[in-house]
């Protein structure tokens, strides 16, 4: 049977891409090999952290804010088994929904590993070894990233001691110490869920900040509340060994500038250092598919290989790893193969941190502008001096927007707070579309809310802001 698309994994890029290929009138087939649709971020990732970083807030909050507010409950009580339960459940629902939507959509799911034997032909060996080939015009290579380790470290996971973030997701008990190796949003995310449940977390980070990439302002600000949180930071330190000691394990380091070693000895070590993409078994090399120094499918800007009839999205080729980014990508492809005029405005893919409080960003950081030689203006606005902020008990961080200092453009939105993950979008919005500060500032919001930080903040960037 031939296909218009065959889309070789279904996370959220691969699945997305193939709904959409499926609205557009194209015969479409996915291949899977785990068990279940949604990959990395629906089954080990995204959805399930989710769960339990609210699940964990709430925890927190009833221990600490509630008394504040007025509500005496006591000090509560961890149930961790139904904490990750709830989690289980919440990965449940979202992959019977993806199963709905391969079925609503008429979408054939194929089990099993995809290989790419040649252009427009993809073989699919199944558990038990039995091999077919599907014939098809166009091949999505969609099979994520996966957990990237320490280079020159031989880390031995055995996800109960040793864990990646696929352990860190399943202990079975509350770790009294914990040291995340990697300050970067899986190691924050996942190292603030057991913080708060009543692990003494240590990070150990290779950069002189955490969060790299993100604006510095922000991830100073944000260690800070991070450390009053009770995390404890090794900033600048190389990691040379993580191995078991005892009932526990030890994560030795090194100052990246040089210096007397340390080591640290903790009941579980989470090794956070980011991801690779995932492309063994792919049969790229074979099928004459070309790959960068990291080893990413190389794409040109409509997402396609060198090889006619392939293209690739998501985690296994350039950009951040992030689940939205890849579903743009689908979109995109989807489109593009479709006749379409599929597009990604790279410019414009906010990211979070889901921590508490949040840290959200989209677009240029002061760092980028100033090495790029943009002259840019800055409006900042704290939530301290929001009035729902403080009715809430969530006075932490504040709002940047940074504007072109000529057009008033708005170049980059940066939010530390409670709730920044959702406020981020309508700097999202406005940036799509070219939009300046004042247009934002002179958008009537809700009072009380706290989006009038960011308003406040848009009305920094050209005037003065009026509650500060």
């Amino acid at each position: 049977m031939s296909y218009d698309v065959v889309v070789i994994g279904t996370g959220p890029g691969g699945y997305v891409c193939a709904i959409k290929a499926a609205q557009l009138g194209l015969r479409t087939a996915v291949v899977e090999k785990r068990p279940n649709h949604g990959g990395t971020c629906v089954n080990v990732g995204c959805i399930p952290s989710k769960a339990l970083l609210h699940a964990s807030e709430m925890f927190a909050e009833a221990g600490h804010a509630f008394a504040d507010l007025g509500i005496d409950v006591g000090k509560p009580k961890l149930d961790l088994k139904k904490m990750l339960a709830h989690k289980d459940r919440t990965v449940e629902q979202n992959v019977k929904g993806l199963d709905f939507l391969m079925k609503k959509n008429k979408i054939e799911v194929f089990r099993g590993t995809g290989r790419i034997a040649a252009a427009g032909r993809v073989t699919v060996t199944g558990e038990d070894g039995k091999e077919e080939t599907l014939e098809t015009k166009n091949i999505v290579i969609a099979t994520g990233s996966d957990v990237a380790g320490i280079p020159g470290v031989d880390v031995k996971f055995d996800e109960k001691v040793i864990v990646s973030s696929t352990g860190a997701l399943e202990l079975s008990k509350v770790p009294e110490t914990m040291v995340v190796v990697g300050g970067g949003v899986i190691g924050l995310e996942l190292g603030s869920v057991w913080a708060r449940l009543g692990a003494r977390v240590t990070v150990v980070e290779y950069l002189d900040t955490i969060l790299g990439g993100m604006d510095s302002e922000v991830a100073k600000q944000f260690q800070r509340l991070l450390s009053k949180q009770g995390f404890t930071f090794h900033l600048g330190a190389r990691v040379t060994e993580v191995a078991k000691a005892g009932k526990g394990a030890k994560v030795t380091f090194e100052p990246a500038r040089g210096g007397d070693a340390q080591t640290i000895e903790a009941d579980v070590v989470l090794v956070a250092t980011g991801r690779k993409p995932y492309t063994e078994g792919l049969g790229l090399k074979e099928a004459g598919i070309e790959t960068d120094e990291r080893g990413r499918v190389k794409t040109d800007g409509h997402l396609r290989t060198n090889v006619e009839g392939v293209y690739a999205i998501g985690d296994v080729i350039a950009g951040p790893m992030l689940a939205h980014k890849a579903e743009d990508e689908g979109v995109a492809v989807a489109e593009i193969i479709a006749g379409q005029a599929g597009h990604v405005n790279y410019d414009v893919i906010p990211g979070v941190v889901y921590t508490n409080p949040e840290v959200a960003s989209v677009g240029k950081t002061e760092e980028e502008l100033k090495k790029a030689g943009v002259d840019y203006t800055v409006g900042k606005f704290p939530f301290s001096a929001n009035g729902r902020a403080r009715s809430m008990l969530h006075t932490d961080g504040f709002v940047k927007v940074l504007a072109d200092k000529k057009t008033d453009r708005v170049l980059g939105v940066h939010i530390l707070g409670f709730g920044a993950g959702e406020m981020i979008h309508e700097a999202a919005v406005l940036m799509e579309f070219g939009g300046a500060a004042e247009d934002l500032a002179r958008t009537c919001h809700a009072h009380p809310t706290m989006s009038e930080a960011v308003k406040e903040a848009a009305l920094a960037a050209f005037a003065k802001p009026i509650h500060s």
